[in-house]
């Protein structure tokens, strides 16, 4: 390490919420930092715990390359269980029997967050009239 460099701190991941998210986060803290290159190789084990940093210290030794390697291993082992919204299905929501108008909008915003498509304020406005 560089005399006087100060590793930054990092969020952890535990095998479990969004692998993706993750690795952003984990880049954009150490560009911010100046980390870049093979560096992030090893300051991103200082990012695991539980399952992630089991998985990580049962990986063969001089298995890892580079940091690209290392961001397609990961992202292949800790793939997103979060599930991708289509527009059809949000075409088709609909306010529920009983459901108030307020948590009708609030439960379409939070399926519209997780749509694949891009949503313009128009095609929101048209969907939900």
């Amino acid at each position: 390490m560089l005399n006087g460099y100060q590793p930054p701190k990092f969020q952890q991941f535990d095998g479990k919420g969004n692998p993706k998210q993750h690795v952003g986060h984990f880049i954009e803290t150490c560009e911010t930092a100046g980390t870049r290159g093979d560096l992030l190789v090893k300051q991103f084990v200082r990012t695991l715990k539980g399952n992630a940093f089991d998985w990580y210290i049962d990986l063969e030794p001089e298995s890892i390359d580079n940091w690209e390697q290392l961001e397609r291993d990961f992202l292949n082992r800790f793939y997103s269980t979060r599930r991708i919204i289509s527009m059809m299905e949000l075409i088709n929501t609909r306010q529920q029997k009983g459901e108030l108008v307020i948590d009708y909008i609030n439960r379409w915003r939070a399926l519209s967050l997780d749509c694949k498509d891009r949503l313009t304020e128009l095609s929101t406005v048209e969907m939900c009239t």
